[in-house]
């Protein structure tokens, strides 16, 4: 582990060192005397000429998409545990916002989320996960910070076209719905609002927006613009006057520590408003703990966001483990507490929003960056970072080179923290498994008689908080249940009457939504199936496919049979992209039929109410893959009574 030296004075050595000797935290490290000779940069943390800017918090998104899909079915207790990880204050990431999509029925990265409003008569505050993610970070903080922003719009408000400005009157009363929804039917209240994830902008939807807000009461709901780059938002907001006034937040996305010119020229609250995206290995906590201090070191963001919260999606979907921790395992109940989550408890479990950055704040002399930050009630909060090139890239954008090594780094109290008495230390350090600590509390730094400095040791790839607070801890559970595949034998009926959540356990839409339906017409056996509930295509985010498709299981079967009852509500006709046999059935709409695909090794046969359709066909691409449902195009269908045995 690092050397470090803590000086308070010359009367206070020899307790320093034996206190450094007796840590069982530090593992008997030496406290280096000859220290107080070294040279090295001295850093001025005072208060006397006012202070920086508010703190506005550190948080995570649930979305952009599907992010947190195998989330909610965990078992308990490790879905508690999950998320007490998260959120719950003083324990683990602690996080103070959440930031969650508002679903829109399109693919969106990882998934789809379903809207409120599939269609313009319809309308259901209870589907997807969102709702219950937010009400289970309330419970656990109920200051926690709560956002919105759509990704995708449900295909009926663009009237024909992929773009959701059509009718800005009725995009608006769709937003603002969703808002009143999560108060009506959760006890939710929204804090921001967003506009259209890294999209365009329109500078007169985001004023109406405003006003059909405020016509609905909610005044108190701010206005977060463009989530993307800093440059045509602040621009125009600095030629009109209007829009200046309605967006109350600027937020860029991977801004690589920097803001613009004209976004700083605003005034406005400048937040990094989705950051991070990188792998939670001990890099991506590296990330994370670089651009935690110097997004406001450098670009005066008061509040940085990570994509994403937590990964809980298939870890073969795109940006596979990019989560502050890992829960992609809820047939296990495995999860991973990863380095991210202490990498922020370094920051969160010591501020809160509503506190303030000192304005004697930067870097350090040798590479690497401290914060300070003050409830103004005397409470006092540093934060160092030693994070290298090497060990701190994210996955956007490109970072240059720079140098960290070893330093001194002495830090003097002035102002009214000048009479600060004691500190409590928390540390980390990343990198190899055998010096390797994750938010780990150091004795205390006694300052009584030092005239308000001290002295720190700093080796790269470390994190220090000091702070006045007593309140921070560690948190843990015994150890999860032990990784495991995907069962290879996996079957579900879908015969759940009310429901909790609106999507069956382990499947992940792709595109269209597939979820829990009652079909009245059927008082027998299909009285309860899964349904594509889409006929329309969404405002797309991404490239959705033009066939609906959920997926589910093991991304490395190569061997397997999928059976499951499908029911047509609405006849159409065509086929894949590649047909690799011709053949007549008799299928007709409005009837069950049971479809089964088996695939061993490169060859494929197919059934239809168990009668052969087709035999060892030859199929040399997917080599292995997921087990789907779907659809041909957006259409109605039903599914029951699904089967997959498999093998690798």
């Amino acid at each position: 582990m690092a050397e470090w030296l803590l000086s308070a004075s010359w009367q206070r050595r020899a307790k320093a060192m034996t206190a450094a000797a007796g840590s069982a935290g530090r593992a008997a490290v030496p406290l280096l005397l000859c220290a107080l000779l070294a040279p090295g940069g001295a850093y001025v943390l005072d208060d006397s000429d006012g202070l920086g800017r508010e703190f506005d918090g550190i948080g995570a998104v649930s979305g952009g998409g599907a992010t947190s899909r195998l989330l909610v079915n965990y078992p308990e207790p490790y879905r508690s545990q999950i998320l007490d990880y998260l959120f719950k204050p003083n324990f683990g990431a602690s996080l103070h916002i959440l930031k969650v999509e508002i679903g829109g029925d399109g693919q969106t990265t990882d998934g789809t989320e379903p809207s409120h409003m599939h269609y313009a008569l319809d309308e259901n505050y209870f589907r997807g996960y969102e709702w219950w993610l937010m009400k289970e970070a309330k419970k656990r903080n109920p200051n926690i910070t709560l956002i919105g922003l759509p990704w995708s719009f449900p295909g009926w408000l663009g009237k024909g076209f992929d773009w959701p400005y059509v009718n800005l009157q009725l995009t608006a009363y769709y937003v603002v719905t969703w808002i009143v929804g999560a108060k009506r039917y959760h006890d939710l209240d929204i804090d921001y609002i967003g506009i259209w994830n890294e999209r365009s902008y329109n500078a007169n939807y985001i004023k109406i927006l405003r006003k059909m807000l405020n016509y609905q009461g909610l005044q108190r709901v701010k206005i977060i613009a463009s989530d993307n780059l800093w440059e045509s938002i602040s621009a125009s907001m600095l030629l009109d006057a209007e829009l200046f006034k309605v967006v109350d937040v600027i937020g860029a996305h991977y801004p690589g520590t920097h803001s613009a010119k004209d976004a700083k020229l605003t005034g406005k609250k400048l937040w990094s408003s989705e950051d991070f995206s990188t792998l939670n290995s001990d890099m991506g906590a590296g990330c994370w703990g670089r651009i935690l201090n110097q997004n406001y070191i450098n670009g005066y963001m008061t509040s940085t966001i990570a994509w994403n919260l937590v990964a809980s999606y298939y870890e073969q979907l795109p940006y596979g483990r990019c989560g502050l921790m890992t829960a992609q395992e809820p047939w296990s109940g495995h999860y991973v507490v990863e380095s991210p989550v202490w990498v922020s408890a370094h920051t969160t479990q010591f501020t809160q929003p509503g506190w303030y950055y000192l304005k004697t704040v930067g870097h350090l002399e040798k590479g690497g960056s401290y914060v300070a930050l003050t409830d103004g009630l005397g409470n006092l909060t540093i934060i160092i970072e030693t994070m290298s090139h090497k060990h701190s890239k994210c996955i956007r954008p490109f970072l240059p080179y720079f140098n960290v090594s070893q330093q001194f780094a002495t830090f003097v109290l002035k102002g009214s923290f000048s009479e600060i008495p004691e500190l409590q230390v928390w540390y980390t350090k990343l990198g190899k498994t055998s010096e390797r600590f994750l938010f780990k509390q150091l004795d205390s730094l006694w300052l009584l008689d030092s005239d308000g400095s001290f002295t720190l040791s700093l080796h790269e790839d470390e994190l220090f908080t000091l702070t006045t607070l007593t309140t921070g801890r560690k948190g843990s559970y015994p150890l999860p249940p032990k990784s495991q595949p995907f069962p290879s034998t996996y079957k579900d009926d879908f015969n759940v009457d009310y429901p909790f959540f609106s999507e069956a356990p382990n499947f992940a839409d792709q595109t269209g939504v597939f979820e829990y339906f009652t079909n009245i017409e059927d008082p027998g056996e299909h009285h309860f199936t899964l349904r594509q509930v889409l006929n329309q295509r969404p405002i797309t985010w991404a490239a959705d496919a033009s066939n609906t498709i959920s997926i589910i299981g093991d991304y490395n079967w190569t061997n397997l049979t999928i059976k499951c009852d499908v029911y047509i509500e609405t006849p159409d006709t065509g086929a894949g992209w590649i047909i690799y046999a011709l053949g007549r059935v008799e299928v007709t709409a409005k009837k069950w039929y049971t479809l089964t695909l088996t695939i061993k090794g490169h060859f494929t046969s197919g059934m239809l109410n168990d009668k052969s359709l087709w035999t060892d066909i030859p199929v040399n691409f997917p080599k292995n893959g997921w087990a789907a449902i779907g659809t041909h195009s957006f259409e109605f269908a039903q599914f029951d009574n699904f089967l997959v045995e498999a093998t690798r």
